[in-house]
C-alpha cells in the first residue's frame, strides 16, 4: 500500500478542537473515512466523517468508542487534544511560586494521561503485520533539552510526561508489530483558541492557519517510517530532541 491510498480509516480523538476539525476535513478531503471523537458528539460536516463521544477523563468513554471501531479498526489514530489555559482562565505558571497541584493534574490528566487511556484501548486493535500510525499532538516546549525560558511549568511537564509515554509505547509495540509508529507531533503555533491569549506576542508570520497546521501534519504522517517510531517530529518532519 503507498501513501497514496494510506489510511483507508483514521480516527481523530479531539474532533472539535481547531487542530482536530482540520485535520478530520484534510482526511476526508483525501477520501478517507473518519471517526471524530468529541466530548459533545460535534464534528466537521462531511459525508465520510462519522463522529463519536468520547470524554477525555472518562476511560469507560474511550473503551466504548474502541470497541466501536473493532470491526474495522483505523489505521491512523490521532489524538489532537491539549489544555494549556485552563477553563478558568488560569494561564500557565510564569513562575514556580504560582504552582497549585490542582491545576498540575488537570494539565497531566488532559495532556498525559488521556492520551495515555486512548493508547491503552486503541493499540491493541492494530494489526501485527500492516503499517499503522498513533500519533498525539505534542509540543516543543516539552522537550527537556529545548528548554531555555523556564516558566509554563505544568503545561511542560504533562507534554514531556507525553513524550516519555509516547516513547515507552513505541517500543513495546515494536516487540510485536514491525510496521508500528508511534509518535508525538509538535504542529507549531497554530491559530487555534489553545494559543490564542499568547498570540499578540508573536513574530510576524509565526502564526500558522489552521488548515495549514493539518496539512503540514498530515504530510508528515504520510512520510513516516518505522524507525521514526518513538519521535517527537515537528509540523516541517524535523525530529526535536526530548
Amino acid at each position: 500500500m503507498t501513501t497514496a491510498d494510506w489510511p483507508r480509516r483514521a480516527a481523530v480523538f479531539g474532533a472539535t478542537g481547531g487542530i482536530g476539525a482540520a485535520l478530520c476535513r484534510a482526511l476526508a478531503d483525501r477520501n478517507v473515512a473518519v471517526m471524530a471523537g468529541s466530548r459533545s458528539g460535534e464534528c466537521p460536516r462531511h459525508q465520510l466523517i462519522t463522529p463519536f463521544r468520547f470524554d477525555l477523563s472518562d476511560e469507560d468513554s474511550i473503551r466504548t468508542a474502541a470497541r466501536s471501531m473493532a470491526d474495522e479498526p483505523p489505521e491512523l489514530v490521532i489524538v489532537a487534544t491539549g489544555l494549556l489555559t485552563l477553563a478558568d482562565g488560569t494561564g500557565p505558571e510564569r513562575s514556580y511560586k504560582a504552582l497549585d497541584p490542582a491545576a498540575m493534574a488537570e494539565a497531566f490528566a488532559a495532556n498525559a494521561i488521556g492520551p495515555a487511556l486512548v493508547a491503552k484501548h486503541l493499540l491493541p486493535l492494530m494489526p501485527r503485520q500492516d503499517r499503522f500510525v498513533f500519533a498525539a499532538i505534542s509540543a516543543k516546549v516539552g522537550s527537556i533539552s529545548d528548554n531555555r525560558m523556564g516558566g509554563w511549568h505544568s503545561y511542560r511537564a504533562s507534554k514531556a510526561a507525553l513524550n516519555m509515554l509516547v516513547k515507552n509505547f513505541a517500543i513495546e509495540m515494536a516487540r510485536t508489530h514491525e510496521q508500528s509508529i508511534v509518535v508525538a507531533l509538535h504542529p507549531g503555533t497554530v491559530d487555534t483558541q489553545l494559543s490564542q491569549p499568547f498570540q499578540s506576542n508573536l513574530p510576524e508570520g509565526q502564526l500558522t492557519p489552521r488548515r495549514e497546521a493539518a496539512m503540514n501534519l498530515l504530510q508528515v504522517l504520510l512520510q513516516l517510517r518505522p524507525d521514526d517510531s518513538g519521535k517527537l517530529i515537528a509540523w516541517d518532519g524535523a525530529e526535536i530532541a526530548p
